[in-house]
């Protein structure tokens, strides 16, 4: 039960924040916009002073007792705030900063990776280097110097409250996707009886799971540490782990004369950290919680083995921002906040009051909290320190089953893939009409620049086509006007780093070069077979190669993929695409979509793929983010995107550059390709296996949503189309069609498009709308 002084300080709160949006609108107005070198406060008695502190995407607040609202930092987003006896830390969108004040804050991003954004304007380039996005940023609960953070690849340990920072890097897989950490002493191997504790990292990896290092050791190794965490079924990796909290004496909030100070229990001289927390009776605990599952549970450190403490029995579902205090656990959920009794974990009451209080700042302070840190309680000293983030959960919506598809604006719009070559006349174009108006459809989705990099219209800008070559065009005026007389959806798709046209011109000034061969470079598989009598099998294929094997008696069969790719670092390359994306919104498309919006993937020479392009200080997300900052002005329409079904699956950008946390800063819809075909063909093909599009859909879909924030919508591309693989040979038929668009509809997808590439769409089924 919730104590009646935690409720009396909620309601006090919830008043103040009235009063004073009411009383100073103009001061809460004029302090919003204080810079970041606002220094005229000299009071240090300030972090006494102030009982809440709110993150918010223009800075940080704090609230003090009187309802005074004060700004304390205003040099970006911030994530989470961090408190103990020594300082306070913030994760920003711009690194970790510092303070022992509030007042003045010192950058503590030294020996953290830097990422380069390359601008570029008026033909000339410059660089904005940044410090990469930090994933996550915890303090070592017994050790307030100690910190540690991790980027997408690496983790990193501070032992200097954040002046300098070392790399731990992270386990030897090749896919990044780091999700949280976390750091404690804990007892060394044997030390159960001697008390001997030693530094141990935590991280958690969206693919792999939770791995521990004990730094200080001269073998440290990264080792996994996944026993009794809930896996993602049939895979047997452990579902994404969205924090872990290492929670030790719990902090004590005393009230003096000047304001409210904290301070750690006694712990017994001449014994180990750890020892004498038991002693006290304020065990050591490590909790975990998962992403995409309502899950809690605590490590057994000495059995190496996670135990879950609460569950909702539900296979979709968050709990994040794990906040352990006096004698509860509580965490954020969608639209709510759980807190769970130590003592009976498997009770788990809603916080409605904290939920209240935080819904009420918007309103009467004006600022949207991110994250939230303030003592729950002033009048009892042993209170908890409430300390939240990831609070755009409590924005989530509950998804009414089955809602249907409300169109308004790109949100909404349910069509299908328009081959262009049926898009030539009316004849061709009438059986595509008769579905959209059977089926229930709103939206097409049609090629202005193709596979092959040909312009499928006649532009208007000479610079378009200068750099692309127009090939069969359609009257792109007349069509639009009879798609707008229909009032059907247009967006117009354009293959950006896939193209053979722009590859081969000027001398391949624009190609991936192939490193090896001085040429453009072209993906490639070898099969090595016995000689076969007749005619060269390459005469006739362009894509086939024979080349001679290290025996005589046998061959090597090179086929190359048909695929030619530029340059996704060209800054040229980019201008290109803006201006064609401009010209075509200026025609009347509704939307742009950007598709192959990433780097090559496929052919055992991928390691010789060199990008002549790429400045110092730049990846493949940096590229993909420049691209994107590059054309984001210049199209004042919808930008979409489309992207691998498991870099909306997973939290990576692994292989692609498709990251989709970053991503949805400049777009406004993502289409992952969750084809059932494409992934293993096992991959939630549990009993009943019928059933599989259906999970593949609805549960990547919220997937993608929760890794995006739901800063972005999701219109799936459905998969309309038989492909010659194992699953599809037995399941393939129009209800594999409709089990798909229902997983869309149950995750409340707003939206989504048929892909078939011949344009045969007799499997799709009609939509109620």
């Amino acid at each position: 039960m919730f104590t009646i002084l935690a409720r009396r300080y909620c309601f006090k709160i919830v008043v103040l924040l009235s009063l004073y949006a009411a009383v100073c609108p103009s001061a809460l107005s004029a302090q919003s916009r204080l810079p970041p070198s606002y220094t005229q406060r000299t009071d240090p008695s300030l972090p006494q002073r102030l009982p809440m502190l709110i993150g918010t995407e223009n800075g940080l607040f704090g609230l003090e007792s009187s309802g005074r609202l004060i700004p304390l930092w205003a040099g970006g987003t911030v994530y989470k705030i961090i408190r103990n006896g020594l300082y306070h830390a913030i994760l920003t969108d711009t690194g970790v900063y510092v303070s022992s004040d509030l007042l003045r804050w010192d950058s503590r991003n030294q020996g953290l990776p830097v990422k380069t954004i390359k601008v570029y304007q008026n033909g000339r380039k410059s660089f904005l280097p940044q410090v990469q996005e930090i994933k996550d940023l915890e303090v070592h609960p017994q050790n307030a110097l100690i910190m540690v953070c991790a980027v997408k690849d690496r983790v990193f340990l501070t032992r200097n409250a954040g002046r300098t920072w070392e790399n731990l890097g992270m386990p030897s897989y090749r896919t990044n996707g780091i999700k949280a950490v976390a750091a404690a002493d804990l007892p060394a191997a044997g030390g159960a009886l001697t008390g001997a504790t030693e530094l141990t990292v935590f991280l958690s990896h969206s693919v792999y799971g939770i791995h521990y290092i004990t730094p200080d050791r001269k073998d440290a190794k990264w080792t996994e540490l996944n026993e009794g965490l809930e896996t993602l079924e049939t895979t047997g990796n452990p579902d994404e782990v969205s924090d872990i909290a290492a929670v030790v004496p719990r902090i004590l909030i005393q009230k003096t004369p000047r304001g409210y100070t904290e301070s750690i229990p006694a712990i017994p001289e001449n014994t180990s950290p750890y020892a004498g927390r038991q002693a006290a009776g304020l065990p050591l605990a490590i909790y975990a919680a998962q992403t995409f599952r309502q899950r809690v549970y605590q490590l057994d450190w000495n059995q190496k083995r996670f135990t879950r403490l609460w569950s909702d029995n539900q296979d979709l579902g968050a709990a994040d921002s794990l906040n352990v205090g006096r004698g509860t656990i509580r965490f954020v959920q969608e639209g709510t906040i759980v807190e769970l009794d130590h003592q009976i974990p498997a009770f788990a009451r809603k916080r409605s009051d904290l939920l209240e209080l935080i819904q009420t700042i918007p309103e009467n302070l004006r600022i949207k909290p991110t994250c939230l840190l303030m003592i729950e309680n002033l009048r009892n000293p042993y209170t908890d320190v409430v300390n939240l983030s990831e609070l755009w959960l409590l924005d989530k919506p509950v998804k009414a089953v089955r809602a249907g598809f409300k169109a308004r604006g790109a949100e909404g719009r349910v069509g299908l893939y328009l081959p262009v070559n049926h898009a030539m006349d009316s004849t061709s174009l009438k059986p595509y009409l008769n579905i959209i108006e059977e089926r229930g459809l709103d939206m097409v989705v049609i090629d202005m620049k193709d596979d092959y990099g040909r312009l499928r219209f006649t532009p208007k800008n000479a610079a378009v086509t200068a750099k692309g070559r127009v090939f069969r065009p359609v009257d792109i005026d007349a069509f639009l006007k009879d798609m707008k007389r229909r009032g059907i959806y247009t967006v117009a798709r354009i293959v950006v780093f896939k193209d053979p046209e722009l590859a081969g011109k000027e001398g391949g000034k624009y190609a991936v070069w192939d490193s090896r061969t001085n040429k453009n470079w072209v993906g490639y598989w070898d099969k090595r077979q016995k000689k076969t009598a007749g005619d060269n099998k390459a005469a006739d294929n362009p894509l086939v190669e024979i080349l001679p094997a290290d025996d005589s008696g046998y061959e090597i069969v090179r086929t190359y993929y048909d695929e030619r790719w530029v340059d996704p670092y060209s800054e040229e390359v980019w201008e290109y695409t803006a201006a064609l994306s401009q010209e075509l919104v200026e025609r009347g498309f509704d939307e742009i979509q950007f598709d192959y919006i990433r780097f090559p993937t496929d052919g055992q020479n991928l390691a010789n793929a060199r990008y002549r392009w790429q400045d110092a200080g730049m990846d493949m997300e940096s590229a993909i983010l420049s691209f994107l900052r590059h054309v984001r002005p210049r199209i004042k329409a919808p930008i979409s995107i489309d992207i691998y079904g498991a870099n909306g699956w997973y939290r990576t950008g692994a292989r692609t550059g498709q990251e989709v946390e970053l991503l949805a800063a400049y777009v406004d819809v993502i289409c992952p390709m969750y084809y059932p075909s494409h992934f293993e063909q096992d991959f939630l093909a549990q009993a009943p296996a019928e059933d599989r599009p259906y999970r593949i859909y609805r549960l990547g879909t919220e997937r993608t949503s929760r890794i995006a924030k739901e800063r972005i919508i999701v219109r799936p591309w459905v998969q309309a189309f038989y492909l010659n693989v194992s699953y599809d040979k037995k399941y393939y038929n129009e209800d594999y069609v409709k089990k798909e668009v229902e997983g869309i509809e149950d995750a409340g997808s707003p939206g989504l498009t048929y892909w078939n590439n011949s344009g045969r769409y007799a499997d799709i089924p009609k939509l109620e709308r």
